[in-house]
């Protein structure tokens, strides 16, 4: 399936804002399932400086300085993503999750270096014990590691409530477990907590999901999701991707971003300014079937 995207996001300001140094994380990354063919990004006002680099997750950056006055900042990026295959790890045979729960620091594969560093806490998310007893009734002994992490999955989608209004992007792992409701972010940060918690390496994964358009009802401009989900390291095989806040593992309909420790490392803006006051904040994704 090949995709084009656009994620607009709309800053607008009480007071001018004399200076601005940004941050943005829209560029989708290439792997495979998931290839970028073509990305641009629109700022206004033009900034004095941009540059783009590498971070330390391999997600590409864009960096930039606006420093004439504005009340009004609008970063647009259009790309064109193809993705393919669907989730073929779901039905193969895996070893026992157990295997996948030993320290991976003596892993000499590439995979496994890499996928060590997710083992351990991050910023925003916490080893618990509480985490760690609500993943074992799904990791049970010697269970495969598909399967575990599909019943994981699946709890949480019955068991958390999806509600925009209840949290916001600092609302702690802690909170979103003992309020059971949240959306796409709460979700994931809480499957990587439970999968940290008893020593399986998970990661955050940010980028795009399809949405599907009730029958008869024209599809509407911006109705797309920006998107949140997890990709946890079976040993020896390598990454699987969940979805809790659907309970489905990601397939074509899942477009790939970023990916880091939790959200603070792939959040889509990040930045300083000078003046601006309060301000409010609007974002619309689109994204457009071009080719299947």
């Amino acid at each position: 399936m090949i995709y084009n995207i656009r994620h607009c996001t709309t800053y607008k300001y009480k007071y001018p804002v004399s200076m601005g140094n940004h941050v943005a994380c829209l560029k989708p990354r290439t792997f495979t399932p998931n290839v970028l063919l073509e990305n641009e990004i629109r700022i206004e006002p033009t900034p004095k400086t941009i540059t783009e680099r590498v971070d330390y997750f391999g997600n590409r950056l864009t960096i930039f300085t606006v420093q004439e006055p504005h009340q009004e900042l609008v970063i647009e990026a259009r790309s064109k993503v193809a993705t393919s295959g669907g989730p073929e790890w779901t039905s193969r045979a895996t070893p026992p999750w157990e295997e996948s729960a030993r320290s991976l620091a003596d892993d000499a594969s590439e995979l496994g270096l890499d996928a060590y560093q997710f083992q351990f806490e991050s910023p925003r998310i916490r080893i618990r014990k509480e985490f760690a007893e609500y993943a074992l009734q799904s990791f049970t002994p010697g269970r495969p590691m598909n399967e575990a992490l599909l019943d994981l999955t699946s709890r949480i989608y019955t068991d958390f409530r999806f509600d925009t209004k209840v949290t916001t992007v600092r609302t702690t792992v802690e909170e979103v477990f003992k309020k059971r409701r949240g959306v796409c972010q709460d979700f994931a940060h809480l499957q990587i907590a439970c999968l940290r918690s008893i020593n399986i390496a998970a990661r955050y994964v940010s980028g795009y999901l399809r949405t599907s358009t009730p029958p008869g009802k024209v599809r509407l401009v911006g109705a797309d999701a920006s998107h949140a989900w997890v990709s946890a390291y079976c040993r020896g095989i390598g990454w699987f991707g969940a979805d809790p806040t659907n309970n489905v593992a990601p397939c074509d309909g899942h477009v790939t971003l970023a990916w880091g420790r939790d959200y603070g490392d792939v959040s889509p803006l990040r930045g300083l300014i000078l003046g601006g006051g309060s301000h409010t904040l609007e974002v619309a994704v689109d994204m457009e079937p071009i080719e299947s």
